[in-house]
């Protein structure tokens, strides 16, 4: 898979990136357009600050030289930049993503987070591609785990609080209605450190999305032994509705101009199936 082109980086709070294109503030000082959300929809006049969790190759992840790469952050940028505002990114771990959107730590969460009903009632989620989850395995997958069946009686590492952690529970129950040995699902704060524990041999998978399982195997690190579960939409997350709508428009019009397609084509993403972007759920209430 074709490495994504690298961003000119700036440090803004703990890291900060903004997108070097013609009509955007950059390193040299370049004017920019006028932003097309007001001040007051955003927590730091001019910027888009989103909230990622760079620890999922090839869609976010940082490079050797330290620096945030991925599907993810390619489109954040492109919606940013469409919008007038500079990009900038907040690392932190998954956990804490919701508390923070709620607390104005940041504009946008960026990090595919996975729709539900429940979470599209507590912010504005906009969906932007589909994802499904599998399981990836130390190399050569010296346990010949195929299916979910065969994860009975395994140990299984997740990070906290996503949906990957529900899923993995998910198949723990289903494997004792069948009558089997459930699985022992590990939580780690983090992806890295899920995947540290498998290299390490503390657990004998990892419950991760599929591209991120491709991408591994082709590295060499991992071997992906089950894929194509629990297929379900992932989003961008706002708490703020107006910069939703923002978003949703920047979205329709990069779908337009054929940016949209051509970035997930190359990462080899699936496509929402809707022929326009929207809010999907009611928003806070």
């Amino acid at each position: 898979m074709p490495q994504p082109s690298l961003l000119h980086v700036s440090k803004l709070g703990r890291r900060a990136f903004s997108l070097g294109a013609a009509g955007l503030l950059t390193a040299t000082g370049q004017a920019r357009a006028e932003p097309k959300i007001d001040a007051g929809h955003l927590i730091k006049p001019g910027t888009l600050v989103m909230a990622i969790n760079p620890t999922l190759p090839p869609v976010q992840y940082v490079d050797e030289k330290g620096e945030l790469q991925g599907m993810h952050v390619e489109l954040g940028n492109a919606v940013a930049k469409w919008l007038g505002l500079v990009a900038e990114y907040q690392r932190v771990e998954f956990a804490v993503m919701v508390p923070g959107l709620a607390a104005k730590r940041w504009d946008m969460i960026n990090t595919g987070i996975y729709w539900s009903e429940e979470r599209s009632k507590i912010m504005y989620m906009v969906p932007t591609e589909r994802s499904a989850l599998g399981f990836i395995v130390a190399r050569d997958n010296p346990l010949k785990i195929s299916k979910w069946e065969d994860l009975s009686g395994h140990r299984v590492s997740v990070e906290l609080g996503g949906v990957e952690e529900r899923r993995s529970r998910d198949v723990n129950e289903m494997l004792t209605k069948a009558g089997k040995p459930g699985i022992d699902v590990r939580i780690f704060n983090t992806f890295s450190d899920a995947f540290q524990a498998l290299r390490a041999g503390q657990v004998d998978a990892v419950t991760v999305s599929d591209s991120t399982s491709m991408y591994l195997q082709q590295r060499g690190d991992f071997t992906r032994a089950i894929s194509g579960m629990f297929p379900q939409l992932t989003t961008l997350a706002f708490a703020d509705k107006t910069l939703a709508e923002g978003a949703v428009a920047a979205l329709n019009d990069l779908r337009r101009s054929g940016y949209y397609d051509a970035l997930l084509d190359r990462y080899g993403m699936l496509k929402i199936e809707e022929t326009r972007f929207a809010i999907r759920g009611t928003g806070p209430v």
